[in-house]
Parts: C-alpha cells; structure tokens; sequence
C-alpha cells in the first residue's frame, strides 16, 4: 500500500502536475491516505493489533487476529462518503494551494459537482483544520477583539454593536514580525468569554497585551503578566500601539470580503476563522504541497464529520 512517490524523492507533490501524475486514480489516493493514518504500520481499529491485514477486491482491509473488517476512509472525515477520493483531493488541493483559498463557489465550478457537495467538503476540511493537541501561543501575545459583518447604519458602533465579535491573539514576535494566531466566534466582549479564551490558547507564562477593555481584568490572577494600553491616553493610534492584531484583523475582514464576497454568516463564522488560522500559521511553509499534506493528515486524523453537524453551524465546543 505503498504511495506512488515523486522523482525528486518528495512523498507530496509540489505543482499541480505532479499531483495528477501523483494521484491519478483512487487507488492511488487511498494508498496515500494509508501512509498517513498508519505511518508506522497499520494499527487494526478494533483490537488495537499492529499487523498486516487482509485486502480484499473492493478495498476492505480484513484484520486477520480479530477479523474486524474497517476501510483507509473509515473513522475520518471521509467515512462513508459517495464522493470518489479523487475529487476529495482535488478540493483539498486547491483549498490549501491557492492563495486566498476558495469560496465553495468557485470550488464548485472547478470540480464540476454541484454547489452543497463543494461547501460540505469545505465545511469537512475546515473542521479537520483544527489539531485539538496544537501548542498553545507563547511569548508575548496581543489579545485584542475585531466586528465582522456587514454595514448596519443606525446601529450602536463598538462593542456593543450587532455585529459578530471576534477575538484575536497573536504572537509578537522580537525584534519584528508575527508568528502564529488563534481566534474565535465569541457572543460578547464580558470577561465571561474573553478569560476562557486566553486561558486556552496562551501558556501560562505568557505575556498578554491588551487595551484598557475590563473584560480582561483578571488576567494576572490567572497567572499571565499583563499589559495595558489605554487607548484614550495613549499617544499612539491603535494600530501602533498593537499592530498584531490590527493587521490579523485586516487581512480577515479583506480575505472574508474578497474570496466569500462578504457572505459570512454568524453560524458558520468560526469555521471560516479556522480556515483562515490553518492559512495564516502556515504561510511560511517551503512548499504549499507540504500543506495539502499537511491538510490530509489532519483529515485522516479527525473523526467522522456529517453533513447535519455541518448544516447549521458545527459545534466546536
């Protein structure tokens, strides 16, 4: 079960030429599926036995200590799907690859399926973006929250306005630049939602920057060492004073407007942010094939998702 391999010794590809040449089939699909779920050896899921298994003609693999039949797609995201694996890679491709991403739109034209099997697969890949056991953020890290929707004239401005709340933490890195980011879909600005949140994702000594908000009062009772910029009297506009976040927030709002047209509704918000996390943290990468890669080990990694837990908002609680 040996995945096709490329002439440069690479075990993804690098252009979209050697992904047709990598997977032209899905064979070859499933075979690469298998080296990244049992890197190791195949791992029966029923006994736990390391083993050989059985293969059968339709692709079935047969435990042969306690015979539990079980496929590479079971207990993954693809698990039951009609949908062939070559069109699944084709759409993690593309997602991971392009730039900005894509609206499950365009995917729709570039696969030539119809508009709900692309947006469930997006929906699918989206909830496999999130590793559960990812690092927490370290050093010192911006906390601050940013409104996304759409104008409402008339209505309350800040946060107190209608629309969506998004906090965002990111890492500051010295002398310059910014590392990873996390953020999420929070119902308001109280320290109810806000403490919960940097509690998760920063380690415990970190440094935690914020503005003058009382929402984050207690953050040093929880052991972070927190800074406060009051803005009012501060001399510095806010985006000087924390450009980490500022320009997180940015770059959202633009890639939210640009690739989904502004067409993002509160219940699915928080799958766009991890769309947008997944991204953002790996912009560094040497290849956007080690992401598709990247993508993949991280769908075969992650349970069953259906299309009703996806319809009306996934629930990533």
């Amino acid at each position: 079960m040996e995945a096709i391999r490329l002439k440069s010794g690479l075990d993804y590809p690098n252009t979209y030429r050697n992904f047709v040449e990598m997977f032209p089939n899905d064979a070859a699909c499933a075979a690469y599926l298998a080296k990244l779920r049992w890197s190791k050896g195949f791992i029966c899921p029923a006994c736990k036995t390391k083993t050989v298994p059985w293969q059968t003609i339709r692709g079935h693999l047969i435990c042969p200590c306690c015979r539990q039949r079980t496929s590479v797609t079971s207990g993954t995201i693809f698990d039951k799907t009609r949908t062939p694996l070559t069109t699944w890679f084709e759409a993690a491709w593309h997602v991971s690859t392009a730039k900005n991403g894509m609206s499950a739109k365009t995917l729709e034209r570039t696969l030539g399926t119809n508009y709900r099997v692309s947006w469930t697969m997006l929906q699918r890949f989206r909830v496999a973006m999130v590793d559960a056991e990812r690092k927490q953020l370290s050093g010192k890290i911006e906390v601050d929250e940013s409104l996304v929707g759409g104008v409402k004239k008339g209505g309350k401005r800040g946060r107190g306005s209608s629309k969506s709340i998004v906090v965002i933490a990111v890492e500051i890195m010295e002398p310059s630049g910014f590392g990873r980011i996390r953020m999420r879909h929070i119902p308001d600005a109280s320290s109810a939602c806000l403490l919960p949140f940097v509690c998760d994702v920063a380690s415990p000594d970190s440094v935690v920057h914020t503005d003058g908000w009382s929402g984050y009062n207690g953050l040093s009772e929880r052991g972070f060492t927190h800074e406060i910029t009051v803005q009012s009297s501060s001399d510095d506009p806010a985006h000087v004073s924390m450009p980490g976040v500022h320009r997180v927030s940015s770059l959202l709002k633009r890639w939210i407007l640009g690739t989904h047209q502004g067409s993002v509704v509160p219940e699915h918000l928080q799958s766009y942010l991890e769309e947008f996390t997944f991204r953002f943290n790996r912009r560094k990468s040497r290849s956007r094939g080690l992401v598709f890669r990247r993508l993949l080990e991280r769908a075969v990694a992650t349970g069953p998702v259906t299309e009703q837990d996806v319809t009306n908002g996934y629930n990533w609680e």
